[in-house]
């Protein structure tokens, strides 16, 4: 409306005006990133913003937990499973290969490159992974469950039910399950800043993704999946095309970037391969769109049958069509019979999707009708089902299997259980009564620490050490800022940053790194404190020297208890991609990157569960504080190095100065009068005065009522980094 007309009114069209703007509330309307692609967009760091959760501030899932009856629970999941509804009727009766295909989609997301997907979050209910091609029909899984979760309620995530039905699935079919752990939390609004890829189309040819896709390690960071759409690798082959050899190199570096190795990956194939089927009886044109696409009779179901029956024998899915073993239902052998017993050709099923068959097969071996067991099918291989027996090292895996049953249930069932917990963090966090008690070293395990020894003794002896305050900053800082909330690995617990590979990297300074070890150290050992415990206390130590000099008397918050981790505890290879390639918060970048440092420093403050204004006061006391690396003056906007000042931000929003390019991508900050350079920047820092959201958090901080509220500010969210992977402090 206007103000020319009322609610109601008729146009000179004759029609009536519309109440609202158009675009104003739906996903037509054109978004400020629109207008200005290279803003820097700073979504990223609330897109999980209190408003979109219906819970509430008080909710605690994880006392919900504690009241959940986890045994009645775990038999409704059960009857669930083995209970056909009319309007989606399970395959022989049953959901077991759909809810095992629910839960390995949900965690197959997961990628160790950053640690985003995976199953910890419930995001397989949303964009876009919801509408993937390759989780066609998993909302079919989802609403069957309903049910269930409607009964239990806050008691259960969708999180942990999807993953519970899928080891409920394995369970029923005869796996000896390795466990199970709950304490998964739900999101609320789709992750749309993850980056999976910038394809436009649906399962666009892989090449985009590689610098050479016959080279499956230049696959592009950190994506593992290799096409838009996917889990893992397309199951007719590169790009669709057959070559069993040429899969086998995309499945080693794809599930190489899911966490997986050799081993767990033929496990895992195999495994998921035993029960369930594909689907392709009839054409794409036969189902409707995608949830995301669909009519709103859809209801949020996607893929729904347009034309024909559309279900039992007559679905389409993938495309693909078949079972891989005689009895799809029972876990056995049955998978590795039929791969290894028999000669395979290329084939197309009814969908026209490219398939293996076999050449010759006796009907006792065919897999039953999904209506009518009398009726005999044909089996199906995919392109990777044909790498695991034409690649020479899986193949070999494949035999060792073979030869030893019991030992590929079992490896199985931890390669399952690494694959649905592997996003969930350390131990700690887990609940339940199924938690095996076995420490497996990709939990990134950490001995409990001492909290028993004299705190106040330890700082004073810290602080006549004689290492410098940007020494004690920023060997804190280091070693806390490996957390990374996407699947809750690193950060200061552990103190691993003195172990390979974070002793060595870059970031970190190794020299520098060495000698404050080399003093904090013993001072860990005379307290009897962890040398964890006494890298954050350097960082208090060094913060509350800084408060001092900026003139307050503001204690730093420490809670003790952190334990050192062993060589032994700490899987090395799975921490190189945790290390840090630039770090915006100390001014450092190891190369020179397509992305530009201010959205890397966007994603590091994200993964450390920081708010764009946390990271603003963060970068403001950092600099304040000279803790760059290597020393650098870059953004060091103040002649009182030490002191927690506001001057990063009275420099950025006084008109006194302008800003001039210079060499290397820097920038000078000169007099506008005399025209003399007085500071340097980088992009990071000046990026705090030319983004109108970080601008006015700036603004807030050069206030001069607010140099009490940038300290406490300040030190909250040091605190909450340097806290972020305590875990038992939120317990």
């Amino acid at each position: 409306m206007d103000g020319n007309t009322v609610e109601g009114e008729i146009n000179e069209s004759g029609r009536g005006k519309c109440p609202v703007m158009h675009g104003s509330m739906t996903a037509v309307g054109t978004s400020v990133m629109d207008w200005w692609p290279n803003a820097l967009n700073l979504d990223i760091l609330h897109q999980h913003d209190t408003k979109t959760n219906p819970m509430g501030p008080d909710f605690d899932y994880r006392a919900e937990l504690k009241s959940l009856d986890v045994e009645a629970l775990k038999e409704d999941v059960r009857q669930c499973l083995r209970t056909s509804v009319e309007w989606w009727p399970g395959d022989w009766g049953s959901y077991l290969g759909m809810m095992a295909r629910v839960a390995w989609h949900a965690a197959g997301s997961y990628r160790l490159a950053d640690g985003r997907g995976g199953a910890a979050t419930g995001n397989q209910r949303f964009a876009p992974l919801n509408s993937w091609p390759d989780n066609v029909n998993t909302d079919k899984g989802r609403r069957i469950l309903w049910p269930v979760k409607k009964k239990y309620g806050n008691k259960i995530s969708w999180a942990d039910l999807m993953v519970l039905s899928g080891t409920i699935a394995y369970e029923l079919a005869g796996l000896p399950v390795y466990g199970f752990a709950f304490g998964r939390e739900d999101i609320w609004h789709p992750e749309k800043d993850t980056y999976w890829g910038a394809e436009k189309e649906w399962l666009a040819p892989s090449d985009t993704r590689y610098d050479d896709v016959s080279k499956p390690d230049t696959m592009e960071n950190p994506l593992a999946a290799v096409q838009m759409g996917l889990i893992y690798v397309n199951p007719e082959g590169v790009n669709g095309n057959s070559d069993p050899l040429a899969t086998a190199a995309q499945m080693r570096e794809t599930f190489a970037r899911m966490a997986m190795n050799d081993e767990e990956t033929v496990a895992l194939t195999a495994g998921g391969h035993t029960i369930g089927k594909c689907h392709g009886a009839s054409s794409a044109d036969d189902i409707g769109a995608e949830p995301e696409a669909a009519g709103i009779e859809d209801q949020g179901l996607g893929w729904m049958p347009k034309k024909g029956r559309g279900i039992g024998r007559d679905l389409m899915a993938s495309g693909l069509e078949g079972a891989w073993t005689s009895d799809p239902t029972k876990w056995d052998m049955g998978y590795f019979d039929m791969l290894f017993g028999h000669e395979w050709q290329l084939t197309k099923s009814p969908a026209g999707a490219t398939q293996w068959t076999p050449v010759s097969i006796d009907d006792a071996n065919m897999p039953p009708d999904v209506e009518d067991p009398s009726i005999k099918t044909m089996p199906l291989m995919t392109d990777a089902d044909m790498a695991l027996k034409m690649d020479p090292a899986y193949r070999a895996i494949c035999e060792n299997f073979i030869a030893d049953p019991e030992y590929f249930s079992a490896t199985f069932a931890k390669a399952w259980f690494k694959l649905t917990h592997r996003d969930m963090g350390p131990k700690a966090r887990w609940i339940g009564p199924d938690v095996p008690s076995e420490d497996l070293i990709w939990q990134d395990p950490v001995p409990a620490g001492s909290t028993s020894y004299d705190v106040e003794a330890v700082k004073a002896k810290i602080a006549a050490s004689g290492l410098s305050q940007a020494d004690m900053v920023s060997t804190a800082w280091d070693s806390a800022r490996t957390y990374r909330g996407s699947d809750m690995r690193g950060g200061a617990n552990g103190a691993r940053i003195r172990l390979s590979p974070q002793k060595d990297w870059a970031a970190n300074e190794p020299d520098k790194l060495a000698r404050v070890l080399s003093v904090l150290e013993p001072i860990a050992a005379e307290a009897g404190a962890s040398v964890a415990d006494v890298i954050v206390l350097a960082g208090v130590v060094g913060v509350e020297q800084a408060v001092k000099a900026a003139g307050f008397d503001i204690a730093v918050p420490f809670a003790p208890g952190r334990g050192d981790a062993t060589s032994e505890q700490t899987d090395a290879e799975s921490f190189e991609p945790l290390e840090p390639l630039a770090d915006g918060f100390r001014n450092f970048a190891k190369a020179e990157y397509v992305v530009s440092p201010e959205e890397i420093m966007l994603d590091r403050a994200q993964l450390l569960g920081l708010t764009a204004a946390e990271m603003t006061v963060l970068v403001g006391g950092l600099r304040a504080m000279g803790a760059n690396h290597g020393g650098s003056k870059l953004g060091v906007f103040t002649a009182n190095v030490g002191a927690l000042s506001t001057d990063f931000f009275d420099v950025l929003t006084d008109m006194a100065y302008q800003w001039v390019p210079a060499a290397g991508g820097t920038y000078e900050i000169r007099d506008r009068k005399s025209g003399d350079m007085k500071f340097t920047a980088s992009r990071v820092d000046l990026v705090f005065g030319s983004n109108s959201v970080l601008r006015a958090y700036a603004e807030v901080y050069a206030q001069d009522d607010n140099k009490e509220k940038f300290v406490r500010d300040f030190i909250a969210a040091w605190t909450k980094v340097m806290n972020a992977d305590r875990f038992d402090l939120a317990a």
